[in-house]
């Protein structure tokens, strides 16, 4: 290239996959450059909003305890961590897939998920048990279930702040208000080559190698109901206003394939009356509290007053990524999450958060008479029913699956089902958040993007919510972040190459 180039690697976006690709592209002595459209208050993407849990494959807690910022922790003698093999992650993922087959990319998601997380404890980053969400007491041990048992220290947000403080500290550097607005291409004998960006302002960035790591298209009000349906137009948006497929744009219009399940995404069951992207007046890691995803211990209603799925098909975090949808296609689109004084104590706190919205009542008939927008009538059928069902010959065991129903409902319910009958009793409004959107592009091992006849476009590589194929029908919880760490460390890698290979011409 003739004119100067700015740096070696240019990643767009400043969350988890974007820092962990600067992280891997510095480790092979790149000089890597950020651009963030946000402010530094709204930078970190996506990642700032989760509560940090990243699921990976593990044999036992021998594979777990150096990657804990407190291994010597007196509650992990009286742990039960259990063991998640790659066998285990693989069937996870496959449940999700209409065909039961693991698509190459949720392959790569389970072979390098332990790898992954060893690399970035290898880097610094420490993760802590995930005590409050993920394990319940059983006969005097905290008992882990899910295979999900670790969250990155600090939760999202310290997952972030330490990423971007590591990558600083290899002399990174992230700016901010550095909008992406197209890419740069230089042609050579026929074939093009991206070699950096144009900013909003017209700057031009040169680089060796680009990094799209700039999320989905979950906060595009028009791109939402294109690819996933009209009702998507009303759905809360849990995470960064920045996601609006501005990655996509400028890859498509290098000829880059998509891949994956556009008509898909990621749905969290959410607080019917939060504010828009978490309430950005909140501190990152309040945000995350508007997800309301206890329903597993209690029971939801719709408008029409009845129950519409399963509460207790599966751990919840195997179901609550889906039972958003399901919420947001009921009737105008809410539901109410009933519960008694039985269920207080497991409750997560963002039933406690100071801004959650709920009724609350001495009888469950009050309690049904405030649930607005319901046919009351109805409901009181229904819960009449309902606390008739349950199958009282059979524990009650959070740590779980139970096999406690409710007996010749429809829809069932198969698991943790207990009576509604201790006082107080409480209602939350809910309705459907989207996290992320499941289509993306089509990379390669090396995380370049490809196009339609599957040849990679020169110099542009792709990571975290851009890659499609990961996530089909639905998701295991923790694996998004685990899944941005795996394709950032492949494209920076794959970037690095690139820069290696124009750096010795």
């Amino acid at each position: 290239m003739n004119k100067p180039i700015d740096v070696d690697v240019l990643v767009v976006g400043s969350g988890n996959a974007a820092l962990v690709a600067g992280l891997a592209a510095q480790e092979q002595g790149c000089s890597v450059l950020v651009i963030e459209k946000g402010t530094e208050a709204l930078a970190g993407g996506n990642t700032r909003y989760t509560a940090g849990a990243m699921r990976f494959a593990y044999d036992d807690i021998a594979d777990l305890l150096p990657l804990m910022s407190t291994p010597d922790d007196v509650r992990i003698a009286t742990a039960d961590f259990g063991s998640y093999p790659r066998s285990r992650f693989a069937e996870d993922l496959a449940g999700f897939n209409d065909s039961g087959e693991l698509t190459t990319e949720q392959q790569s998601l389970v072979d390098e998920s332990l790898p992954t997380i060893q690399w970035l404890a290898d880097l610094g980053l420490r993760f802590d048990p995930i005590w409050d969400r993920q394990s319940f007491e059983h006969d005097g041990r905290r008992v882990f279930w899910g295979g999900l048992t670790l969250e990155a220290a600090g939760e999202g947000d310290g997952l972030f702040h330490v990423e971007r403080q590591l990558f600083e500290q290899g002399g990174g550097v992230v700016r901010y208000e550095t909008e992406m607005n197209e890419l740069l291409v230089e042609v050579h004998d026929g074939d093009q080559a991206v070699c950096g960006v144009v900013t909003a302002t017209g700057e031009q960035i040169r680089s060796r190698a680009v990094v799209l790591a700039c999320g989905g298209f979950e906060s595009s009000d028009e791109l939402r109901v294109q690819h996933l349906g009209e009702v998507w137009k009303r759905a809360r948006i849990r995470g960064t206003p920045h996601n609006t497929g501005a990655g996509l744009g400028v890859a498509y219009a290098l000829g880059a394939a998509a891949h994956g399940v556009y008509e898909n995404c990621h749905a969290t069951p959410m607080d019917l009356h939060m504010v828009e992207y978490g309430n950005l007046d909140l501190p990152p890691m309040e945000r995350k509290n508007y997800r309301k995803i206890c329903y597993f211990l209690g029971v939801m209603l719709n408008a029409r007053g009845e129950r519409f799925v399963d509460e207790g098909q599966n751990f919840r975090n195997y179901t609550y990524a889906q039972f958003g949808r399901a919420i947001l296609e009921q009737p105008e689109g809410f539901a109410w999450q009933l519960f008694d004084a039985k269920v207080d104590s497991l409750l997560y706190g963002e039933y406690r958060f100071h801004d959650a919205h709920f009724v609350e009542s001495d009888t469950l008939d009050g309690l049904i008479g405030q649930l607005e927008g319901v046919d009351h009538d109805r409901a009181r059928a229904t819960m009449a029913s309902f606390n008739q069902a349950v199958d009282q010959s059979v524990a009650f065991d959070p740590t779980l699956l139970d096999g406690r129903a409710a007996i010749g409902l429809t829809p069932p319910r198969s698991n943790w089902a207990q009576r509604l009958d201790t006082p107080p009793y409480r209602a939350y409004p809910v309705t459907g958040g989207i996290t992320f959107t499941y289509g993306g592009l089509h990379v390669d091992d090396d995380g370049a993007v490809l196009r339609d006849d599957e040849k990679p476009i020169a110099g542009l590589y792709a990571c975290g919510e851009l890659v499609g194929g990961v996530f089909i029908a639905g998701y295991p919880g923790g694996s998004g972040l685990t899944s941005g760490a795996v394709f950032g460390r492949r494209a920076g890698y794959g970037a690095a190459r690139r820069a290696a290979s124009q750096k010795a011409t």
